[in-house]
């Protein structure tokens, strides 16, 4: 299992890796269900090594699309462990609550608005509208707009597996 948890570091981050100072949450459960099955968990560790910490997007950018994604698909594990994630990357606990409030919240910049809306495209749709994706190409280049929709993905994905495995908040999420 080491393996498979060493996959989630790639060899040449762009971002710097979560803290690990006493006091902030660990991941255990999630940890716990995703080690019975190491072969599975390797593979995805690698992959989301990549939008973690080898991402072309920032640290801010990829937690708005987290925590979006959290949000619409009530997964309260990733929501809770990404809240952190986000405040470490300068999310304000006002943007927050713009989050959860979705595209329409005001006080977005419009990229910010954007990246949101795509969120919700791509999980309704597969498919990020015309007029977003016009937003977004102005300021992202390639590597960041297919950043974005596999960050999506990914962490859809992820709420998909832990919901139905039931995977319960830690102690230190709760």
């Amino acid at each position: 299992m080491r393996g498979a948890l060493a996959a989630i570091r790639p060899a040449h981050p762009r971002h710097p890796f979560p803290s690990r100072e006493p006091g902030r949450p660990k991941g255990l459960n999630a940890l716990g269900t995703l080690a019975q099955y190491p072969t599975l968990t390797q593979a995805y560790h690698t992959f989301n090594g990549h939008v973690l910490f080898g991402t072309s997007l920032s640290p801010r950018q990829r937690e708005l699309l987290v925590l979006r994604v959290a949000a619409v698909r009530q997964a309260t594990y990733e929501w809770r462990q990404h809240v952190v994630l986000a405040a470490d990357a300068g999310i304000t606990s006002d943007e927050v609550e713009w989050v959860v409030e979705g595209p329409t919240a005001s006080g977005w910049s419009p990229i910010d608005r954007a990246m949101v809306s795509a969120v919700d495209e791509l999980l309704d749709d597969a498919l990020v509208a015309d007029a977003t994706w016009e937003v977004l190409a102005a300021e992202l280049d390639v590597e960041q707009l297919m950043d974005l929709v596999f960050t999506v993905g990914a962490y859809d994905l992820l709420a998909m597996a832990f919901r139905s495995f039931g995977v319960q908040l830690d102690d230190d999420l709760q």
